[in-house]
């Protein structure tokens, strides 16, 4: 059936082809924070273990809102590693990082999404996708704050 939402074929498909560079950054920083997790040593493992759970734990459920809002849409949500590859501007670590290093990487990582949900606002106030546009400002919001946390455990 055909979608009547107010926003024309090509529009949703711009903002569809947005949020799957959106949904493969946050699954990459999922899969990265929950590596994390696993591997973290050292002296705050503890705190870090227990932080990064938290963190993949949020992530987990925004690439569920992320993808069914490209569905809702009308266009399918890329669901593969190897999509996700292509999409996103995280890349996969080598090896397993020290603590500090770890926490820097997931840093940028929050970093990267927000950039990423950023880009998308433009078309989203031109066609008036006001759901598109919510859901992007709450996925900055999580992940600013996210970001200013980690960012606190490297000052001295």
């Amino acid at each position: 059936m055909k979608i009547d939402i107010g926003i024309k074929e090509n529009d949703r498909e711009k903002i569809a082809e947005g949020l799957s560079h959106l949904l493969a950054d946050t699954y990459t920083l999922y899969l990265k924070t929950h590596n994390f997790h696993w591997n973290v040593k050292g002296p705050m493992f503890q705190t870090l273990h227990m932080m990064f759970e938290t963190h993949y734990m949020e992530l987990a459920q925004a690439v569920d809102d992320i993808a069914e809002r490209i569905r809702t849409l009308g266009f399918p949500a890329p669901g593969t590693y190897k999509q996700f590859v292509e999409l996103s501007s995280i890349k996969e670590e080598a090896g397993v990082p020290d603590a500090l290093d770890m926490v820097r990487l997931l840093v940028e990582g929050h970093e990267s999404c927000v950039r990423t949900a950023r880009e998308s606002f433009p078309i989203c106030d031109e066609t008036h996708d006001e759901p598109t546009a919510d859901l992007l400002t709450q996925r900055m919001q999580v992940h600013e704050k996210t970001a200013w946390m980690l960012r606190s455990l490297l000052e001295e």
